[in-house]
């Protein structure tokens, strides 16, 4: 009796904590299919909506299919999303977009925007964390963060020190999707 007490209570005491639990949003929810298996991301529309935007807009059009993750820097992170030329010089034919910087800290998972030197400049390219990197915190847009298949980030091929990370035959977003038009 006292254990059926005790469950019904941790119940109860749990409900809250279950009920504020973030539910799947597909409209905000890409696919990144590789040769190595699914990453799935959270946009957070709510941080950085034009960002969030413009990669599922990009997304819906196809710009991604077949994209390199062209500086893979095991520890630090991978990046992908010049479908121009891919390899890191490219954008769409979109304009530039103005910096959506927030109080999210670049961890483990969290995927940012890339850009120039200018931080009005991300367009297209993306790039998902392997580890913590605070002098990134406040210097570029937080756009979403990795909820599985981060052990396909980690299994990414990495690229050569001595060139900033550049990949020789890297791996590939096959397909990009996002969630709700997945089929």
């Amino acid at each position: 009796m006292i254990r059926m007490l005790a469950f019904a209570l941790a119940l109860v005491c749990a409900a809250p904590a279950l009920a504020q639990a973030p539910a799947p949003d597909p409209q905000n929810t890409v696919y990144l299919d590789t040769g190595k298996g699914r990453i799935t991301i959270r946009l957070r529309n709510d941080l950085a909506p034009q960002h969030a935007a413009r990669i599922k807009q990009l997304a819906r059009e196809g710009f991604y299919n077949n994209v390199p993750f062209h500086r893979v820097i095991g520890g630090f992170m991978a990046q992908t999303g010049d479908g121009q030329y891919g390899n890191g010089t490219g954008g769409s034919k979109y304009p530039p977009l103005k910096a959506e910087f927030s109080s999210v800290p670049f961890t483990r998972g969290i995927v940012g925007m890339a850009r120039t030197s200018d931080p009005n400049s991300a367009n297209s390219q993306f790039f998902i964390m392997f580890g913590d990197a605070p002098s990134l915190n406040n210097q570029y847009t937080v756009i979403g963060q990795v909820t599985t298949g981060m052990d396909v980030v980690d299994k990414l091929k990495k690229g050569s020190s001595s060139d900033n990370g550049s990949v020789t035959d890297p791996d590939k977003i096959v397909k990009m999707t996002v969630a709700a038009d997945a089929k």
